[in-house]
């Protein structure tokens, strides 16, 4: 495994030209948008192969969330397609911030290939070291890529209230959007019960780039975190919250993950709901 989750655009760069070069995908994708093949299709680092968030990275949306976790016929065969084998050494990126990417490699962790990293700072700092891009995609052979799920943590929503009990349950998203101020996405507004707010813009320096590890280690310490602690995590949709999973990985903290998030939780009218701070 990785020293770290994350490598900087230089190191991938220098990477790239040795001979096990890795496999880089392509995750960029946006609310209101999806996942944006067309801007994959005008510029991508050279040899990426495009990675839907929506389709391979998600099942359909439902009850169960807006993004639930895909079926492991969906997630294999996906992988499998792009060119990913069982020892590849993949790196992931998105147009920015790391969430889409870091769902696709809390995905490919919990299949247990943990030879995944994600590109910190993501398309836009491989464009500020001024690295080249390319229009036109390249074949790569199928992948042997055979991962199983149960290698990270996750939560089941039947177990997301007892776990506010024994551990500590972190809502991702926005302090608006916990406090049940806003809510521009799902019908209900609010947050679960005994979360505690921990935005995963708070990970980030203003370039889009992660905190040093230091930093981050600082962060969920002022939270009551330490590599000791039982967390969980959850966002709007499961997205986000994998960001703050890889955050917490870091600052060497082991996360598990709710998948169904806020999105799932506020979809059964009879699961309790709590606003304000």
């Amino acid at each position: 495994m990785p020293a770290s989750p994350l490598i900087s655009a230089v190191d991938l760069k220098d990477a790239m030209r040795t001979a096990t070069s890795p496999l880089v995908l392509d995750v960029r994708w946006a609310l209101g948008v999806g996942a944006d093949r067309e801007a994959f299709n005008q510029a991508h680092i050279p040899g990426a192969q495009f990675v839907d968030l929506d389709h391979d990275l998600s099942g359909p949306p439902g009850s169960n969330g807006r993004h639930p976790l895909p079926s492991p016929e969906t997630f294999v065969k996906a992988m499998q397609r792009v060119g990913v084998n069982n020892t590849s050494l993949v790196v992931c990126y998105d147009e920015r911030d790391g969430a889409a990417a870091s769902r696709a490699w809390w995905l490919l962790r919990y299949y247990g290939h943990e030879n995944v990293q994600v590109l910190d700072g993501g398309l836009a700092a491989w464009k500020e070291a001024g690295f080249i891009l390319h229009d036109t995609s390249i074949y790569r052979y199928p992948g042997n890529f055979s991962g199983a799920p149960g290698a990270m943590g996750v939560i089941e929503v039947d177990a997301v209230i007892d776990y506010t009990d024994s551990g500590t349950l972190l809502d991702a998203r926005a302090a608006e959007r916990f406090s049940g101020e806003v809510e521009p996405i799902d019908p209900v507004a609010g947050h679960i019960p005994g979360a505690r707010n921990a935005p995963t813009t708070d990970n980030l320096a203003e370039t889009g780039q992660f905190l040093s590890q230091e930093a981050l280690t600082e962060r969920f310490q002022g939270l009551g975190l330490t590599p000791e602690s039982q967390v969980g995590v959850y966002c709007g949709s499961g997205i986000t919250a994998a960001h703050q999973v890889l955050a917490l990985e870091i600052a060497g903290i082991k996360a598990d993950l709710y998948p169904g998030s806020w999105s799932e939780w506020c979809a059964d009218s009879s699961r309790p709901v709590a606003t304000g701070d």
